[in-house]
């Protein structure tokens, strides 16, 4: 089980060490992310970000646009480079993807594709891709995400889980929650922590395991006034102190690595088997 998702998330360091920092985005430059699923929770921790769908329903205005997708081959990522019209970066995996052929500078993030479509080691690396782009230093990154993968975690018993952040943590809350879905199948829920406030608390019981992303700043004062109220419902809730998107995301790794293992589960092919009603539904069979 996970043989390719755990070698991905283990092999993360490495992977992190090897990402290109020769170029960055010009200055003074407006600049728009986009991207689905992973890739857009990767797009949005570079600034402003759209969905894809949404940048081809409305063309947002910008000078370079920055598409990010592992393969490069992501039907509505390519319908939004086709609807800009302006410069377009990419943030791939895949050197000779469609989607490098439109794009007019390429930045390959990772040293190979990654096999697993529980996608992990391809998401941070193209998070620290996009920060090297926007002038950040990361080369303290790979020794960060090494402590972090030396983290204890403990498949929770609860069946439902919760994980909530706001501002640089948002697109960390909305990643872990889909790897927790994708890897291990469970009815795990993102929330903003901010709109956790304010009417979702009535949804939530003792049944529900619950981490809070901290933040910085006022987003920090409103994550310990979310822990303060899940307390008062009796939630198991655990405090998560956040320093960077890509350390921060391990965590989650390898709690879905648990959860899966714990659930017998496979978190490779993200329920894509040949012949399931999962692949049927996707239109796309896992090929591994």
């Amino acid at each position: 089980m996970a043989g390719e998702t755990k070698r991905a998330v283990l092999a993360q360091p490495d992977w992190l060490r090897r990402v290109p920092t020769d170029r960055q985005l010009p200055g003074g430059a407006r600049v728009v992310f986009t991207g689905c699923g992973t890739s857009f929770h990767a797009a949005q921790t570079g600034g402003f970000a759209v969905q894809a769908l949404e940048a081809v329903m409305s063309p947002p205005s910008a000078d370079i646009m920055v598409c990010v997708s592992h393969e490069g081959e992501t039907a509505l990522t390519m319908e939004a480079e086709r609807w800009f019209g302006g410069d377009v970066w990419l943030v791939t995996g895949n050197a000779s993807s469609p989607l490098a052929e439109l794009a007019d500078e390429v930045i390959v993030c990772t040293p190979e594709l990654e096999r697993s479509w529980c996608h992990t080691a391809s998401y941070t690396c193209a998070v620290a891709a996009i920060a090297a782009l926007n002038g950040d230093d990361i080369a303290w990154l790979p020794a960060a995400v090494e402590e972090a993968l030396r983290l204890e975690v403990e498949a929770p018993a609860q069946e439902r889980v919760i994980v909530a952040g706001g501002g640089r943590d948002w697109p960390t809350a909305q990643e872990a929650v889909l790897k927790l879905r994708e890897g291990a199948h469970i009815p795990a829920e993102a929330h903003h922590v901010e709109q956790l406030l304010h009417g979702h608390l009535a949804a939530i019981d003792d049944s529900t395991r619950v981490f809070v992303l901290e933040g910085e700043g006022r987003v920090a004062d409103r994550a310990h006034d979310a822990v303060a109220a899940l307390e008062k419902l009796g939630c198991e809730t655990t405090l998560v102190p956040t320093v960077h998107p890509v350390v921060d995301i391990v965590r989650f790794h390898l709690l879905t690595l648990a959860l899966a293992d714990g659930r017998g589960v496979d978190p490779d092919p993200i329920r894509r088997e040949p012949g399931s009603r999962w692949a049927e539904a996707a239109g796309e069979p896992y090929p591994y």
